[in-house]
């Protein structure tokens, strides 16, 4: 059972040490003596911050938002925001998965990713501010010069400044290549920047004595497109050589974006350079801004798809908590009841929770998988790290792109069992539906992470390899489930192989022929379909989990099971697990069915074709 309105404690619990047993990763040396207890109370610190202050805190920042002050171009971030970000800095987590000689807490990737779940599901805002400063630190320790790191890595990294990745500009969107912002060579090697960009998260605010902005640039005469764009370093406040703050850089915020939710996250809309005085730092070589970029964004990407998985599980359990105490209706299976119930005894309800559920369940089991991946990578050796590191690549695009759809879904199933007073601001759920629904946009749309998994991920992959292994992997799961899981959910997702198989050849078969406008059209649709297949596989394998800690199997009526805290638990995971294989997983096929299908009518048509004003 749940102990707080955001994350189940006990699923987490449940995925990382029973499922996944990931104090196996104590046999790489980086992690030697890593128990079970020392995980458990990260988790603990973590749960106790994000409901004692961050919850809270949230609530206030979505209703005061943030402040601007156009004429000073300054920033203010709502006061709860900042106690919660400093129990965060103060406890270490910004840098749990850094190792003992970065001075970090030397945790496994998979415990960072879990405290970070906790984070998100508190708010969603909260977490735009550390996030950044991190992918800042990661980049200047890849790339940057010895000089840089002295500067900048300490105090992003100890709270005191914080970061953020300029990448879109007006116009541009998802277009990197498109930008427009110019970098020219000064004679001390620095670099004067000029140019505007746009929905940049926590691009000024009161929360830090300064901020680092990395900037995409293009310096004159480079190429166009995305092959002659740098990266640079522009402090808001430059450094003089004794390290004390100079005049401040010709960087300014010129406006804050006014948003759907997320109204605790600074989005900024940033001038640099507007009355020529703008300097920044060259990060790495010239024109492999892209290159360091991309290091981060697979990074981010998986963030973005935890921001959907811990949006959704709090969604699901204010969904939870509502039905149980929400009176209405008689009691479908009684009729002679007297007196209105929870709305939890409509069975329409239950499939709306156990719906909600499964997928949280799944997306956590998925997201979890691929960051244990992500530390099998960096830490195991030969074949081992490298098919670890191919899983991560394959893996991402369809957690960022599936886990946020589902948030999105969750969240909304939210809203429905709360009925009208869901769409209303006395119930969390509708901040949470607000917020939520940025998650499919950033860090690359979904359709672009579909056209990642699709285009570079498999058809480009020489011999398919990843998608090989991915399918590996599955008919593993597929083989441990037999005789420990019911016939029928076992056989069901060896079909979606097969059909997922037949669906690949068919892409083939149109890229090779050059009918690139219908793989283009089909593939996100495919991208859906991996994303039900690897939900369909992590239930498979949490079933057959459940099952041997029940001693039977978990279907007919549970006697005896509901006065039993550890039994219910077991009982109810294998609900969901059966309900998103048995009831949600079959929609798969339509899926499938669709991109066999190679309907050409999105080819076909033309602006002309819409009609409209």
């Amino acid at each position: 059972m749940a102990s707080n309105p955001i994350v189940d404690m006990r699923d987490i619990q449940f995925v990382l040490f029973e499922l996944f047993d990931i104090e196996r990763l104590g046999r790489f040396p980086a992690f030697a003596g890593l128990g079970r207890a020392e995980c458990e109370e990260s988790l603990r610190l973590a749960e106790r911050i994000s409901t004692d202050i961050l919850y809270d805190a949230n609530r206030e920042a979505d209703r005061v938002g943030i402040g601007y002050d156009p004429a000073t171009g300054e920033v203010h971030i709502p006061a709860g925001m900042k106690k919660a970000l400093a129990a965060y800095y103060d406890a270490g987590f910004l840098r749990i998965a850094d190792s003992h000689d970065e001075g970090g807490m030397g945790m496994p990737e998979t415990i960072a990713f879990s405290c970070n779940e906790i984070f998100t599901a508190a708010s969603l805002s909260f977490f735009t501010y550390p996030i950044l400063g991190h992918g800042n630190a990661t980049l200047l320790r890849n790339f940057g010069t010895d000089e840089q790191r002295a500067l900048y890595l300490e105090n992003i990294l100890s709270g005191h400044w914080g970061g953020t990745m300029c990448l879109t500009e007006p116009g541009a969107g998802s277009d990197v290549g498109a930008l427009l912002t110019k970098a020219t060579r000064l004679p001390d090697g620095g670099f004067r920047i000029s140019g505007r960009k746009t929905f940049i998260s926590s691009g000024d605010g009161d929360l830090y004595e300064n901020i680092i902005h990395f900037v995409l640039a293009r310096i004159e005469g480079d190429p166009a497109g995305t092959k002659g764009i740098s990266l640079f370093i522009v402090p808001k406040y430059p450094l003089r050589a004794d390290g004390s703050f100079g005049p401040r850089n010709d960087v300014l915020c010129t406006g804050i974006e006014h948003k759907m939710g997320l109204h605790g996250s600074a989005t900024c809309a940033m001038s640099f350079g507007e009355n020529g005085g703008c300097v920044g730092q060259l990060l790495g070589n010239e024109r492999e801004g892209m290159r360091m970029m991309f290091q981060m964004i697979n990074e981010a990407r998986l963030a973005v798809a935890r921001q959907g998985l811990a949006v959704g599980s709090s969604a699901y359990l204010h969904a939870l908590a509502y039905a149980r105490e929400r009176l209405q209706g008689s009691d479908p299976a009684d009729a002679s009841a007297k007196g209105p119930v929870p709305i939890i005894r409509h069975p329409d309800v239950r499939r709306m929770l156990l719906r909600m559920r499964s997928y949280v369940e799944g997306m956590r089991m998925l997201a979890y998988y691929t960051a244990l991946q992500i530390d099998t990578a960096r830490h195991a050796a030969g074949s081992e790290a490298a098919e670890a590191g191919a899983l991560v690549d394959f893996l991402i695009p369809i957690c960022k792109a599936g886990c946020t759809d589902s948030g999105v879904l969750v969240a909304s199933e939210a809203v429905q069992v709360h009925g009208g007073y869901g769409f209303c601001a006395d119930y969390p759920v509708e901040q949470l539906y607000r917020d939520v629904r940025i998650t499919p946009i950033w860090e690359g749309t979904n359709a672009i992470q579909s056209l990642d998994l699709v285009m570079r991920k498999m058809l480009l992959d020489p011999g398919q390899k990843m998608y090989g292994l991915w399918r590996e992997r599955v008919m593993r799961t597929i083989s441990e489930s037999g005789g420990r899981v019911d016939g029928r959910y076992v056989s069901l997702v060896e079909r979606a192989v097969g059909a997922l198989d037949a669906a690949v050849a068919a892409m083939k078969a149109r890229y090779e022929s050059r009918d690139l406008l219908q793989v283009y059209a089909d593939a996100t649709v495919l991208q859906q379909a991996f994303f039900m297949a690897s939900l369909a596989w992590m239930h498979l394998w949490g079933l057959a989990a459940v099952t041997e800690k029940l001693g039977v199997k978990p279907e007919g009526e549970p006697a005896g099971m509901e006065d039993d805290a550890e039994k219910s638990f077991y009982y109810g995971r294998a609900l969901a697990s059966r309900h998103y294989l048995g009831a949600e997983f079959p929609l798969f096929f339509g899926q499938i069915e669709s991109v066999l299908a190679g309907e050409r009518a999105v080819v076909e048509s033309t602006p002309a074709f819409f009609s409209g004003a």
